[in-house]
């Protein structure tokens, strides 16, 4: 399926022009024969490109996140972040996974529409793969982007079971020379546990010190954040030459840390959200929530070494680092007081400034949720309209449904929702997750449903997700 026909199947209007019906909250007939609405068309990407077959080992083992610092933990194929997975657009994926752990896992192909059975969500698509057996995961990567693909069991993401998974565009619209994959983590070097309830109190964050966003909520014990499994004292380097476009697509796959992100001497033209192309926009900095991705592009006309950073938004803790160098100067460390313009102040990414690249159809949407998010306060648990997952009912809904997602947020910690098996429309752009902002901040999406199946929505940060901050979507 070309990104042309992809975005008209997606059958979406701008959300302004949208009603809401009434009764939003009504149980569906689950015995309902309704057919789908004229023009519907069922998601059903056909492969156009060669079958690509890849073994990943998940298994316990030991890296170096600086030097002489050995991070043990698990890993995929021996690699933390776990190996690129890259393809062509409209190719067949085949991924056996071999379980070498202690425990069960997934995997998730995190913003990629795959076929239900294929989702990786342990308990509602499949049960996990155990220790000692293997499962094959058998897809066609459609449509292009920049995704990510993670472990799905508990709190399995905090032990480095994440990487990125790219699916290149056949005619993408915008051009570079350099093709960069930045993953964004958080570096816990101990076992993840769920977080305690806050009691309303101050905790600790990250170093000991108290920072913003931490009143009615608790982080983990983090000792630092990554950028592509590397420590800000030993950072990963990217280089250029003068006169290129250099593409990086921001990835972050982390815990429990939304980032700010800006380049030391460039700007950032900002092309793509959640794998999505939009109408390109320059800026100095973005944020980035827990699942989300940005594909940017620098134009490489600042010669020298250049301080790629990415700080924790809700709480107060040294940024992860990489590096930017331009191969023609000598110098190999940016200077150590460099700080990019977009850490300190400069233009930042409005989710107003997403404009899909093409928009897709209009239509008016069928069914209704209104969900409150809450938590982080007398509670350990976080809940969406006062149900903590998986005592919480099931958002039901039929093929050819347009799904509107009312979201207000009543905790003072921020959420960044994420939607399995669809894009949905929010504003203007097509994604997959979106930051609920804190403070009854509110943010309505709008999807249609073409992929049936049992799907997950919840929140990326993984310990309000495993505190209960999640529904299934399920077909009727």
């Amino acid at each position: 399926m070309n990104r042309r026909h992809f975005l008209r199947a997606t059958g979406l209007g701008t959300a302004g022009s949208m009603l809401a019906v009434t009764g939003c909250r009504d149980s569906l007939d689950a015995n309902s024969t309704a057919s789908p609405p004229p023009g519907y068309r069922r998601r059903d990407p056909q492969q156009t490109g060669a079958t690509r077959e890849v073994h990943l080992v998940a298994e316990e083992g030991e890296v170096e996140v600086a030097t002489g610092k050995i991070y043990r933990t698990w890993l995929y194929n021996g690699q933390f972040p776990g190996p690129e997975i890259r393809l062509q657009e409209g190719e067949r994926l085949r991924v056996t996974l071999e379980n070498q752990l202690p425990e069960g896992t997934t995997i998730h192909w995190h913003g990629l529409p795959v076929p239900n059975a294929m989702d990786g969500v342990p308990g509602l698509t499949q049960q996990p793969v155990m220790p000692g057996t293997t499962f094959t995961y058998d897809f066609v990567a459609d449509p292009a982007g920049s995704y990510l693909y993670h472990s799905h069991v508990g709190l399995q993401i905090d032990r480095g079971l994440v990487a990125p998974l790219v699916v290149e565009e056949k005619q993408p619209h915008v051009s570079y020379d350099r093709d960069y994959s930045l993953v964004l983590d958080d570096y816990l070097p101990n076992t993840p546990e769920p977080l305690q309830a806050s009691g309303g109190m101050m905790r600790r964050g990250r170093r000991g010190m108290m920072g913003p966003g931490m009143m009615q909520g608790q982080t983990p014990p983090y000792e630092g954040l990554l950028i592509n499994g590397k420590l800000p004292n030993d950072p990963a380097v990217f280089e250029t030459k003068r006169g290129e476009q250099v593409r990086l697509r921001l990835m972050n796959p982390s815990g429990a840390t939304t980032f700010r992100v800006a380049v030391g001497g460039h700007r950032m033209l900002v092309t793509h959200t959640d794998g999505q192309p939009i109408e390109p926009v320059t800026v100095d900095a973005l944020h980035i929530g827990m699942g989300e991705r940005y594909d940017v592009v620098l134009a490489a006309q600042n010669p020298g070494v250049w301080p790629i950073m990415a700080a924790p938004l809700e709480v107060q803790a040294p940024p992860a680092e990489a590096v930017l160098r331009y191969t023609d100067v000598a110098a190999t460390q940016a200077p150590p007081e460099a700080v990019p313009e977009g850490i300190r102040g400069g233009r930042v990414l409005e989710l107003s400034d997403l404009q899909a690249l093409e928009r897709p159809a209009e239509r008016t949407p069928t069914r209704t949720f209104d969900l409150t998010l809450s938590g982080g306060m007398m509670s350990a648990a976080w809940t969406i309209v006062g149900q903590a997952y998986p005592d919480a009912d099931p958002l039901e809904i039929l093929e050819g449904d347009v799904i509107r997602l009312r979201m207000v947020n009543h905790s003072m910690m921020l959420h960044p929702m994420h939607l399995h098996g669809h894009f949905f429309q929010v504003g203007g752009a097509l994604k997959d997750t979106v930051i609920v902002p804190p403070h009854m901040g509110r943010v309505t999406v709008d999807f249609l449903a073409d992929n049936p199946g049992r799907w997950f929505f919840h929140c990326h940060n993984i310990y309000h997700l495993e505190a209960g901050m999640a529904r299934e979507i399920r077909y009727v």
